[in-house]
């Protein structure tokens, strides 16, 4: 464990700010741009993937493993929401025989 430490802890903090920043921002651009309902889904995961990074890396760095702690009570929520998630989109399908976002209009009433 000691050698995985010194190994994050050589590469420079900025350096893994800006990979977080940058797997966010394509995380938020699949979001705002796609239509597919699996795309968004799958572009928020990976979101939630660059705030797992970052507090792993902080909490390394910082020597405190709550950040590490924090991020397991992340991935254990994110686990919930795929299932949440993908039997929401099994009916969205079942109900509209599509995953465009653009045809839920028709669900209202």
């Amino acid at each position: 464990m000691e050698t995985l430490t010194q190994n994050i802890q050589s590469i420079p903090l900025n350096h893994y700010i800006i990979l977080s920043t940058i797997i966010f921002s394509i995380g938020v651009m699949g979001v705002m741009l796609r239509r597919n309902a699996i795309v968004i889904f799958m572009s928020v995961e990976l979101m939630l993937n660059a705030v797992n990074l970052l507090l792993t890396v902080f909490s390394v760095y910082h020597n405190d493993p709550s950040g590490q702690v924090f991020v397991f009570f992340i991935m254990a929520l994110a686990a919930a929401e795929v299932a949440i998630g993908l039997a929401i989109i099994v009916m969205i399908y079942r109900n509209t025989n599509s995953l465009d976002v653009n045809v839920l209009n028709r669900l209202k009433w």
